[in-house]
């Protein structure tokens, strides 16, 4: 009898561990640059419900994606590591030790991914790699168009990739973000109850079509009107291609808008079931925003990440620098933390942290619990990036691999071994090149990042062993994820 009294005052006592555990709402834009929303900048996209979730959250001014674009990065921030092979999303060699989203299930959370995964099929699933639930998160790293039925692009023609879910679910007059949101609240509302929970909501916007509701473009258009862009000119010349300089589409503004409206829906839910005061909030992208083409392809750029320079697809800091804030009423106290340099591979490992105190070996992504709490400070880290699969027909971009060292970043494309030196603290544009007349630190940085490509890039060593009979099958459909 003892025994059975042991097992059971056990088992209440998880329960009642569990139920003390905050729950977890990641939100991860699409293609939303840094400077994508007011409270960054913008004049044009208004996004009253972000600005005050970070105004109410630790806002980081030099937080980075893994990768300039979105499965890599995605990659990089599920796994924990640096995606130094620019993986198309197979996610099935992932050690259970180092599995980042079972740490969490052992802790007794449940776990939901909605949205754009883009990260593959089979054993690289949301739910195979170990989320307890999935919605609209399939291989497709698009949508055929925003509005019902979804998976149909505005030429007739079908999506590439058709996205799960929302055209069963959804009905005409339907836009996409709003379908997404709606499967995240009916979450929430049904959660299991007593048990923490991890919620991924992976918006498909900003990222093309840009397509917009009618009442939101036509808003936007009206207030184009009132905006003097000056002397800035439209696009200007950059790398294979152009660069966009001004926010002057209005569609692209009205999608912004529409994830600000749904992320107000969210924060209400979250109160009105309770739970606000005890959920940690992420919001963040994926990467920068597209604000460049190539030399064979003159796309629609809608946005800018000026003063940035460049955009998706480029090391520059308009594709890398992404927003990112982080709230937890009554444990972190709001404020915008300018220096300390942080990871999409971080996010995971900072989480779990928080959350269990416990860490993962062996990852690239370390925890920044200590600089969200205000007992350290990250401002003179050493991290890298490396772009081998350049588009320089499509988003003007060049092969590069990048090293930032407190407040130095050194840019080295790997065709020409043509260098540049920038001090970030002083040249947040990236437009005064150093490496002439600062050849010390030139060198200095250079070493660290040979060093660190002969670690992370020797084949035998970062080779995804496949199994036999899936290998060509998978990676012939990956390649239709490139993003």
């Amino acid at each position: 009898m003892k025994k059975y009294s042991f097992i059971f005052m056990f088992c209440v006592s998880l329960i009642s561990l569990a139920q003390n555990k905050p729950n977890i709402l990641i939100i991860h834009t699409d293609d939303l640059g840094y400077h994508d929303l007011s409270f960054t900048g913008s004049q044009l996209y208004n996004t009253p419900s972000i600005d005050k979730l970070a105004s109410e959250s630790v806002a980081f001014t030099n937080a980075y994606s893994s990768y300039p674009r979105c499965t890599p990065s995605r990659y990089g921030m599920m796994t924990g590591t640096y995606p130094v092979n620019e993986n198309k999303g197979w996610l099935g060699n992932i050690p259970e030790d180092k599995n980042l989203i079972k740490q969490f299930g052992n802790a007794g959370y449940h776990s939901i991914y909605i949205g754009k995964w883009h990260l593959g099929e089979g054993d690289s699933t949301p739910k195979k790699f170990g989320f307890d639930e999935s919605y609209a998160a399939g291989r497709s790293g698009g949508i055929g168009s925003r509005f019902y039925p979804f998976n149909t692009q505005l030429n007739g023609k079908p999506a590439k990739e058709p996205v799960e879910n929302l055209e069963e679910d959804g009905k005409e007059g339907d836009y996409a973000s709003d379908l997404l949101t709606n499967r995240l609240l009916e979450f929430i509302t049904n959660r299991p109850k007593g048990q923490p929970f991890l919620a991924v909501l992976a918006f498909y916007a900003v990222h093309t079509p840009i397509e917009a509701k009618p009442e939101d473009e036509a808003r936007n258009k009206e207030q184009l009107k009132s905006i003097d862009f000056g002397d800035t000119p439209e696009y200007i010349k950059e790398g294979e291609g152009r660069r966009k300089m001004r926010q002057d589409d209005a569609a692209y503004a009205g999608m912004v808008e529409n994830v600000d409206e749904n992320v107000a829906r969210i924060l209400k839910t979250l109160k009105a079931a309770g739970i606000d005061k005890n959920t940690i909030i992420v919001f963040s992208s994926d990467h920068g925003g597209l604000s460049n083409d190539g030399n064979k392809n003159e796309r629609h750029l809608a946005t800018t990440n000026n003063p940035l320079k460049a955009g998706k697809g480029h090391l520059y800091e308009g594709g890398i620098r992404v927003p990112l804030f982080i709230k937890w009423d009554g444990k972190l106290k709001p404020r915008v933390e300018n220096e300390s340099i942080v990871l999409g591979m971080d996010v995971f490992p900072t989480l779990l942290d928080l959350v269990t105190n416990n860490t993962v070996s062996s990852i690239d992504g370390k925890s920044y619990k200590k600089v969200l709490e205000g007992k350290d400070n990250w401002k003179d880290r050493t991290v890298y990036w490396i772009s081998q699969k350049a588009r320089p027909h499509s988003t003007g971009d060049s092969k590069a691999a990048v090293v930032r060292s407190g407040d130095f970043k050194l840019i080295q494309f790997l065709d020409t071994n043509k260098v540049e030196l920038f001090n970030l603290k002083k040249d947040i544009s990236e437009a005064h090149d150093l490496s002439a007349s600062n050849p010390e630190k030139t060198k200095e940085l250079l070493g660290l990042l040979e060093s660190w490509k002969k670690a992370y890039l020797i084949p035998e060593k970062t080779k995804i062993l496949k199994p036999k009979g899936k290998g060509k099958k998978n990676k012939n459909k990956n390649k239709k994820n490139k993003n």
